[in-house]
């Protein structure tokens, strides 16, 4: 499988780049905006059971993302089996306190790039291909919602609709795309929204899940916003 994640250098994306490298059998390209901390992270990847393995410090966010960004995917991967778009941003402020930055800020990482890097991909899109688009259970219709969490439930829930109208808008290439609406999981992330909260499943559990979803899932879902959740806090 010829695979893109992005968000790859810490919690659940990064086990779950792992994950595909010991899966072997794999060309990766694994996409972060931190690439120090990937590159010491990277010292402990062994290889040998994969076809390859690239990652690419990129923001997805920018302007001249055909240019600078497009490129470098398409030299290392000519086709594409599954894309994973795992990268996301939080910011936990009271409503009142957020700012025009805050919202734009998540937006472009939590939905706009998701829809650039998908649409400038159709290209070498594979039939059969699946796009897992992680999403939050946050971001669902009557799920609890919390304070300081407006926006990026929000997002999460734009998230949310662009995946079923992808998988409309891909169906006659034969193109599935399902979103993940992840419950509460022990990360970095979690911990700046819910400080003194212990979630009951791990990065590597919610991993675990991703990528058998991601390698499978399309045999039985499409266009589908599927819970992930055991808790909300």
């Amino acid at each position: 499988m010829n695979i893109l994640l992005t968000g790859a250098s810490k919690g659940i994306g990064y086990v779950l780049c792992r994950k595909f490298i010991y899966d072997g059998g794999h060309n990766i390209i694994a996409i972060s905006r931190t690439a120090e901390a990937f590159d010491k992270q990277l010292v402990s990847f062994d290889n040998s059971n994969t076809l390859s393995f690239s990652y690419l410090n990129l923001d997805l966010t920018k302007t001249n993302f055909k240019k600078s960004v497009l490129p470098l995917i398409v030299e290392k991967l000519k086709n594409i089996d599954i894309i994973i778009n795992n990268a996301g941003l939080l910011i936990n402020k009271p409503f009142e306190e957020l700012t025009d930055n805050d919202f734009d800020d998540m937006f472009d990482i939590n939905v706009k790039s998701v829809f650039r890097l998908i649409r400038d991909l159709i290209p070498i899109i594979n039939k059969g291909a699946h796009i897992v688009n992680i999403s939050s259970i946050g971001g669902l219709q009557g799920s609890t919602k919390f304070p300081g969490l407006s926006l990026y439930s929000a997002s999460k829930g734009a998230i949310a609709v662009l995946t079923e109208c992808l998988a409309e808008e891909l169906k006659d290439k034969n193109i599935s795309a399902n979103a993940l609406a992840l419950g509460a999981v022990q990360t970095h992330m979690l911990n700046k929204a819910f400080p003194n909260y212990k979630a009951p499943l791990s990065a590597k559990e919610m991993a675990n899940f991703i990528f058998d979803f991601a390698l499978n899932g399309q045999k039985y879902f499409n266009g589908k916003i599927l819970p992930v959740s055991l808790s909300t806090p």
